[in-house]
């Protein structure tokens, strides 16, 4: 379920989307999004429609999110 989730966000929002902690977990996952852009704007436009996408499409919840912008 979470490579078809991961693979979903990547073609929708042309994202790069990674598993990054909880690897053995097997009821928990911790999720990366990145975008590339030009505009900080764009790319934070971008990485929250993302989110909201995975929060619309998993059978639980999300328990934190945290946006960085370099």
């Amino acid at each position: 379920m979470l490579k078809g989730l991961k693979e979903k966000v990547r073609a929708r929002f042309e994202v790069a989307v990674a598993e990054v902690d909880h690897h053995d977990v097997w009821q928990r996952a911790t999720l990366a999004v990145a975008c590339v852009s030009h505009d900080s704007r764009h790319a934070n436009e971008v990485v929250s429609k993302a989110m909201d996408f995975i929060e619309g499409n998993v059978d639980g919840y999300v328990s934190d999110i945290s946006v960085e912008i370099l």
